[in-house]
């Protein structure tokens, strides 16, 4: 793995995360499996794993470039960073509830993901998330498999990260920008654009 800023993972590294991975997560370490930061990384190194899987079955690896799957890792470990806390209300004015800002990328990330034919990178939010109801943008890369239509895919996006963001936070979004990085293009030789 490249060289990374690996704060948020309480003390492990994402080689440490991808070992126990590879182990099915057997024996159960309850360090990492209490560390959000821990949990975030995971969920996205299970998702890269996933998508490599898919580009390997569609002999898609071939000829893509290696570097955006070392941009994928590299967000990882920005994303399980806690970054800024993001308040929630309660019903009881005397209770304190908040989100970490990892935690909201990760939801991002995922959203983003579930998103067939798309690979989320950097996640990135823009206002004061620390004040309730100030209005914030969501700023995604992305980079689309061959054959996916962009705009389409971009679209679908937005809608599931505004509709994860919705269910699950009290975050007033703006907008959500999405950024199309890198077309990951077919191995597969003589083949053609449609």
């Amino acid at each position: 793995m490249t060289e990374l800023d690996e704060t948020g993972l309480d003390g492990h590294t994402l080689d440490e995360l991808s070992d126990y991975l590879d182990r099915g997560r057997v024996p159960a370490d309850p360090a990492i499996e209490a560390s959000p930061g821990c949990q975030i990384a995971l969920r996205a190194l299970e998702r890269v794993r996933t998508v490599s899987a898919s580009l390997l079955a569609g002999e898609a690896r071939d000829t893509a470039d290696d570097g955006w799957v070392a941009t994928i890792i590299g967000s990882i470990s920005l994303d399980a960073r806690a970054g800024r806390d993001i308040p929630v209300t309660h019903s009881d004015p005397s209770a304190r509830l908040s989100l970490t800002e990892g935690a909201v990328r990760g939801l991002i990330r995922a959203a983003g993901d579930s998103v067939g034919g798309v690979l989320i990178g950097r996640c990135r939010l823009d206002g004061d998330v620390t004040i309730p109801g100030e209005p914030i943008t969501v700023h995604v890369d992305a980079s689309v498999f061959y054959g996916e239509r962009i705009p389409d895919a971009a679209q679908r996006v937005r809608q599931a990260i505004y509709r994860d963001l919705g269910r699950h936070t009290e975050l007033v979004v703006e907008a959500v920008d999405v950024t199309v990085h890198d077309v990951q293009a077919p191995g597969t030789p003589g083949r053609t654009p449609r």
